[in-house]
């Protein structure tokens, strides 16, 4: 897995990311500010999915040079059964790791 760093903020980059709850429901997204948008998710600054289901834990994420990539993979994972989608996070974070818990100290 690639190791995101904050300061590489200045790249043209896009991700698709997986969310999780305590009781690991997940969200998949798609954005060109990861640290931005899942600063959202933890403050519950948008209302939906991840508010209502206390989504606030990144599990996994993936890089892209290009927005159409990115997009075309998270509708490509949204498709994906569940298990499908345990599997490549337990492959890549087997402990369910907050990916970004120390971002924001």
């Amino acid at each position: 897995m690639t190791i995101l760093h904050l300061s590489d903020k200045y790249l043209r980059q896009f991700f698709v990311y997986i969310m999780t709850s305590t009781t690991k429901t997940l969200y998949i997204g798609m954005t060109n500010d990861l640290e931005r948008r899942v600063f959202e998710h933890k403050n519950k600054l948008n209302k939906g999915f991840t508010e209502k289901y206390f989504v606030n834990s990144l599990v996994y994420f993936e890089m892209f040079e290009s927005p159409i990539e990115a997009i075309d993979r998270e509708k490509y994972l949204k498709n994906w059964r569940r298990q499908w989608k345990v599997e490549l996070i337990e492959k890549h974070n087997p402990d369910w790791v907050d990916l970004s818990s120390d971002w924001y100290e």
